[in-house]
């Protein structure tokens, strides 16, 4: 049993508990032990491609954490989280929003090589320990920046903010709201290199909007050669682990290796 299963990760499944799931399915499928790893780590709050290793194809895990990935995320405006994202304590607020216009100004700066300082609830080892195992034992966690790169930065779609939000200021009718654009959220598309963080990328573009946000929805669409359309659902999943057909469930170890020279 040697192949790739490319998932498409459920919200609230860390990619941990979806290697067990993996596991636990070959194994009603009658395959016996056979190893598995993931090729590459995808928050709970997360969802999309998770490429999962079986056998022989573990040892292209590392390559595949090398590979660039495209995500799909909503930057929420106003306010800012601990853990940059949907869960977590609010750390910051603004009132400040921004228009479209401006939107599409600051991701020029986002886009090609940048600096980033990863988040301090992430998978990163400080002194042999992972940043947030400190960060939620109250510790003040320190990251340095790293070097990434942002290869392409578009927008998908854009939330107005709604009438409510204008209601503590009755010199903005919701004529101007209307002309100004003023956005409560903006999803994008980021195709970016290994080591990207888009809870950082979400905070930053919102510092440079002259306001704070953080990551409502966070969706991986490609991780190296493997995208969407050739992942399965966890049922899918389950139900090859109750008998259903091999069939495309599995991908060939070479499906891994299609974007390399021969």
């Amino acid at each position: 049993m040697h192949g790739w299963i490319i998932l498409d990760k459920p919200l609230g499944l860390g990619s941990t508990q979806a290697v067990a799931a993996v596991k636990r399915n070959l194994r009603s499928a009658g395959f016996g032990k056979v190893k598995v790893g993931h090729g590459g780590t995808l928050d709970p709050l997360a969802t999309g491609v998770l490429p999962i290793a079986l056998g022989e194809a573990t040892k292209l895990c590392g390559r595949m954490l090398d590979a660039s990935k495209t995500y799909d995320f909503t930057i929420y405006f106003g306010t800012e989280t601990s853990g940059l994202d949907a869960e977590g304590e609010v750390v910051a607020t603004s009132d400040v929003r921004p228009t479209l216009e401006q939107v599409q100004q600051a991701l020029a700066q986002f886009t090609g090589p940048i600096e980033q300082v990863p988040p301090a609830y992430s998978a990163i080892k400080i002194d042999g320990k992972r940043a947030y195992d400190l960060a939620r034992a109250g510790e003040v966690v320190e990251m340095k920046s790293r070097a990434v790169t942002v290869y392409q930065l578009t927008i998908c779609h854009a939330e107005l903010v709604s009438a409510s939000y204008f209601d503590r200021d009755e010199s903005k009718t919701l004529k101007q709201v209307q002309g100004d654009a003023l956005l409560g959220s903006i999803t994008l598309t980021a195709d970016v290199s290994k080591g990207t963080y888009i809870r950082s990328l979400a905070r930053d573009i919102a510092y440079a909007l002259g306001t704070v946000g953080h990551v409502s929805m966070l969706r991986r669409v490609r991780a190296g050669p493997f995208a969407l359309n050739s992942a399965i659902s966890l049922d899918k999943l389950n139900a090859f682990g109750q008998g259903a057909a091999q069939e495309d469930i599995i991908l060939p170890i070479e499906a891994g290796l299609v974007d390399i020279p021969a």
